[in-house]
């Protein structure tokens, strides 16, 4: 058994996960805690791919990355760099909402308490707001990990199908059923059914908590 898709699914939902935690925080932080005008467009485009068909974002990502694009200097088409870019995109709306939720739930007036006691604003919201944002946050980052993981459509139009070296998991699955190897389809069904399981109960727990 071929197990590369394995590790090439667990490496580009790695990748796409710090870069999605990283950005939808930064973006959470920013939707949270800003008034400006036009913020319900800019947020409604940060939502969009979680409403768009994966092949829509993948037809999008050519054509940025494609040789006349902004992107194609970058020349990532067909690598599985692409399919870190396109689980990205595809994930951020998680990261992005879960997290916004996570810290407009924490009341301001307890950051408000810090900043009197001589905390700068900056330091009252990593040691107050973060800390009770955190679960929700960890929450975000689990199901944006978990997307990632399964992305398929967006990942095929610009990392193609490639044995080795872009083939991931949702990939192994259709080609295995594309030749009729349903035990190969089978092996790969169950093992992303047993990942998506342990996140779904990671989520359950903090919520929990």
């Amino acid at each position: 058994m071929d197990l590369s898709p394995l590790f090439l699914s667990l490496k580009v939902a790695f990748v796409a996960t710090i870069l999605t935690a990283i950005t939808g925080l930064g973006f959470a932080i920013l939707m949270a805690r800003v008034r400006f005008p036009g913020k319900s467009l800019v947020e409604a485009f940060l939502t969009l791919p979680l409403a768009l068909p994966p092949s829509s974002v993948g037809y999008y990502l050519l054509v940025i990355m494609g040789k006349k694009g902004p992107l194609g200097w970058l020349g990532w088409l067909f690598t599985w760099k692409a399919a870190v870019l396109a689980s990205w995109i595809v994930a951020l709306p998680l990261m992005f909402r879960t997290a916004k939720a996570a810290l407009e739930s924490v009341d301001i007036s307890l950051e408000m308490v810090a900043r009197t006691l001589g905390k700068p604003p900056w330091r009252a919201f990593v040691d107050v707001t973060l800390p009770l944002a955190s679960r929700g946050i960890l929450a975000g980052i689990i199901l944006s990990f978990a997307r990632a993981l399964g992305e398929f459509g967006a990942t095929l139009m610009v990392a193609g199908n490639i044995p080795g070296k872009t083939r991931t998991i949702p990939l192994a699955i259709y080609t295995a059923t594309q030749v009729n190897r349903m035990d190969i389809a089978s092996f790969w069904v169950i093992v992303t059914a047993a990942l998506a399981y342990a996140f779904i109960l990671a989520v359950n727990k903090l919520q929990e908590k």
